[in-house]
């Protein structure tokens, strides 16, 4: 066999080998993952409901959490306030168990805007004015009213140095004024009124901080005139010079009629104590007295010029949403304890506001007082 013949047939024998082995065995395919299926879609894993959270409950009204706000108007000296109410305070949480708080603002119109933003829990002791504006603002409801010697009203006092020039209102034409504050109703209210009707312009005016800073003013000479309570002094028996019925049958019409005899006024000066202003006897209540003990010649130096025609005493209110059933309570307590020793050395006491007692009053009788508010348009200071 030549070459030829045998690379032929070696060639063809190898061809015909790889078309077997192709068609004898398949190839393996590699393995392969399944096909990936989706997995359905889960919600993110939610909290429980839970209940929304809720605020404690507020205090009780008259606990130790919640007092009760026992508002005094800045008058006299906050000091005596202070102690005097705390004296009130701790015999008003004797008889009714609930928890009071002193508080003495820096100004009437300070004691009208909190009782207004405080309506569930504040009671305030505050003159005519202040009651009469503060019912309109926001239904402040009146209790009680004052008794002075048993006298449900009282007067504002023009007072002037003793050995000055002025004899009548008039003469008070320019003159420097000095008030307490001008939500002060005998202070700045009542004199404004009757100033203005009298065509009377005073000349400048200054704003003492309270009756006493204003006697003390008049005293030292710093002001020409002041405006400041009245009160009808004791007479040596112990009883007022003139009596309500007196005033009111139209007997007192003249100034003298008003002071203690004035044969008796070079003699007054501070009892042992310092707690009475005596002149041979009589006893002074008006705001002069107030300051007796740093200016015990006051009376010898200052002088009434004129009294104002008669004011409903000073107040306590109550907020307008204040609990009934807790007012009624203080009501009792305050009645009873103004049958006590205690209460002279609280609002009874003379370098206090001179309270001797009180008695139920209705708003009506502070009618007067929202006539002249709107006569002559006042309104609360800002």
């Amino acid at each position: 066999m030549n070459k030829r013949i045998l690379f032929a047939t070696m060639a063809l024998l190898i061809a015909l080998s790889l078309v077997l082995t192709a068609c004898g065995t398949a190839a393996t395919p590699e393995p392969t993952e399944p096909p990936a299926t989706e997995a359905p879609a889960t919600e993110a894993p939610t909290e429980a409901p839970t209940a929304a959270p809720t605020e404690p409950p507020m205090p009780e009204i008259g606990s130790p959490e919640h007092p009760i706000k026992v508002l005094f108007v800045p008058s006299v000296d906050a000091n005596i306030i202070t102690t005097g109410g705390e004296v009130m305070a701790q015999a008003l949480n004797e008889a009714t168990g609930l928890t009071f708080e002193v508080v003495v603002p820096t100004s009437y119109a300070a004691t009208v805007e909190e009782m207004c933003a405080s309506p569930t829990d504040t009671m305030a002791f505050i003159p005519g004015l202040g009651y009469a504006i503060a019912s309109q603002l926001c239904g402040v409801d009146v209790s009680f009213k004052a008794i002075r010697f048993g006298y449900p009203v009282y007067w504002a006092e023009y007072i002037v140095a003793r050995d000055s020039e002025y004899q009548t209102l008039a003469d008070l034409e320019g003159a420097t004024w000095g008030y307490g504050d001008q939500g002060s109703t005998s202070g700045y209210m009542v004199p404004a009124v009757e100033l203005a009707a009298a065509g009377i312009t005073p000349g400048e005016q200054v704003q003492t901080g309270g009756h006493n800073q204003t006697v003390t003013a008049v005293y030292n000479g710093e002001v020409d005139f002041g405006t400041v309570f009245y009160s009808v002094p004791l007479g040596p028996e112990g009883a007022p010079i003139f009596s309500y019925d007196d005033y009111l049958a139209g007997t007192i019409t003249s100034l003298e009629q008003y002071e203690i005899p004035a044969a008796s006024i070079p003699n007054c000066a501070p009892d042992a104590e310092g707690k009475k202003l005596l002149c041979d006897g009589y006893r002074i209540l008006d705001a002069r007295a107030n300051i007796r003990t740093e200016a015990p010649d006051v009376m010898q130096k200052v002088r009434v010029l004129a009294v104002s025609a008669a004011i409903p005493n000073d107040t306590l209110s109550f907020g307008p949403e204040f609990p009934a059933e807790l007012r009624a309570k203080i009501e009792e307590a305050l009645l009873a304890f103004a049958e006590t020793e205690a209460w002279a050395s609280s609002i009874g006491s003379s370098d206090f506001y001179g309270w001797s007692g009180i008695a139920p009053a209705t708003d009506a009788e502070y009618d007067m007082v929202r006539a002249m508010v709107a006569a002559t348009g006042y309104k609360l200071p800002e």
